[in-house]
């Protein structure tokens, strides 16, 4: 790739289009971690804390100013975003006769047990377990559900969840930085923050599985 130091020293001679990829990859990059981030708080399948993680390493590696920043921004807004849309989605299933398919999906990734569990914290700690939900593996939605069945409020909900949010972008952002420091090659460093994200989430439902394993 030519710099734009070598493109001045060359007298113009060499288009812009050839000294613009990395502005370009930008231009395209932060929308579609936005909307990523977005789908994947609506639609709990999308790895999210793998994706801002790997935000994370290629704008460690970038020379351009305030990448990291716009990273932070960038997830923590869709995050926030997108779980206020759930929530709100969620109060209206509520009050509907027939419920809804948003508050179903949400039931169904909230087992009972969690549920328990997260209206006897909520009851205790109120908004702060908000933030923990964000930052604890599937501890999201059980934590949202409690507050749809303690009939929070959204401006409630949103107070709450705006700290819950930064929380985890600012984490999962730290585990990107982390792997892109340990690798050369940005590529590296992506995989690295990856698999640390998918032990992160897998961790808490295989000591579930071992605890629940009779001895023996």
């Amino acid at each position: 790739m030519i710099s734009p130091a070598l493109a001045q020293a060359a007298g113009g001679l060499v288009p812009p289009a050839a000294v613009a990829p990395e502005s370009t990859q930008q231009v395209i990059g932060y929308p579609s971690l936005f909307l990523l981030v977005l789908i994947g708080a609506l639609v709990p399948v999308v790895p999210t804390g793998a994706l801002v993680s790997s935000a994370a390493v290629v704008a460690f590696h970038r020379s351009a100013p305030f990448s990291m920043a716009l990273v932070f921004a960038t997830a923590s807004l869709a995050a926030f975003l997108g779980d206020v849309a759930l929530y709100w989605l969620g109060r209206r299933g509520m009050t509907s006769r027939n419920g809804s398919r948003w508050l179903e999906a949400i039931r169904d990734r909230a087992p009972e047990e969690r549920l328990a569990q997260a209206q006897e914290k909520l009851a205790d700690h109120r908004v702060a377990v908000l933030v923990l939900s964000r930052l604890v593996p599937a501890g999201r939605l059980p934590v949202m559900l409690a507050c749809l069945v303690a009939r929070w409020p959204l401006r409630r909900f949103v107070r709450g969840n705006l700290p819950a949010c930064l929380a985890w972008a600012a984490t999962y952002q730290l585990i990107g930085v982390l792997g892109g420091s340990l690798f050369p090659e940005p590529w590296e460093g992506v995989l690295a923050a990856v698999v640390l994200t998918v032990l992160i989430s897998v961790a808490p439902s295989l000591w579930r599985r071992v605890r629940r394993t009779p001895a023996g």
